[in-house]
């Protein structure tokens, strides 16, 4: 199915425009389906059980800094049927906010910690949402482009 296809299935099923429904399909390199974050689980619960999109399998989840907002970019794929998509949603940089898609798909359990830990977005009804690669005392979130390297962390002075 093409990214056009998986398009037009989305918008049959989600009309209305709460579900933010916007595409870049010419994307140089992967198109996307961009979101309303408040409806990331109805329409990943939809992508995932429809009969002709079957996009059984999450492969990465990131997070993005966009200047001035945030946004999470889910890479979907379905095995059954061979094709994949994009879905991107955006938040507001002081309230980084998303539904967690850990129910849908499991694999978003250490995804979602990774963008939560590094890009500060919390992801709600998740199941384990704490750091996983800093220290739980780390101050700031140093995948975002305003982040400043402090000088020293428990007395250590930071490489950088």
């Amino acid at each position: 199915m093409s990214p056009q296809e998986i398009l037009e299935r989305l918008t049959a099923k989600f009309p209305d425009s709460a579900f933010g429904i916007e595409a870049k399909l010419d994307a140089p390199v992967d198109p996307f389906i961009k979101v309303s974050p408040q409806h990331i689980i109805e329409i990943a619960q939809f992508l995932r059980d429809d009969d002709e999109l079957q996009f059984d399998f999450l492969s990465s989840l990131s997070g993005i800094d966009l200047k001035g907002k945030l946004g999470v970019v889910y890479h979907l794929s379905s095995l059954p049927k061979k094709h994949k998509i994009v879905l991107r949603v955006e938040v507001p940089t002081e309230a980084p906010e998303v539904q967690s898609v850990e129910s849908v798909w499991k694999t978003a359990n250490w995804h979602e910690r990774e963008a939560f830990d590094l890009f500060g977005i919390r992801f709600t009804g998740h199941s384990d949402l704490r750091r996983i690669l800093l220290p739980y005392d780390w101050e700031g979130y140093p995948l975002r482009k305003d982040y400043q390297v402090p000088e020293f962390y428990n007395g250590m002075k930071v490489p950088y």
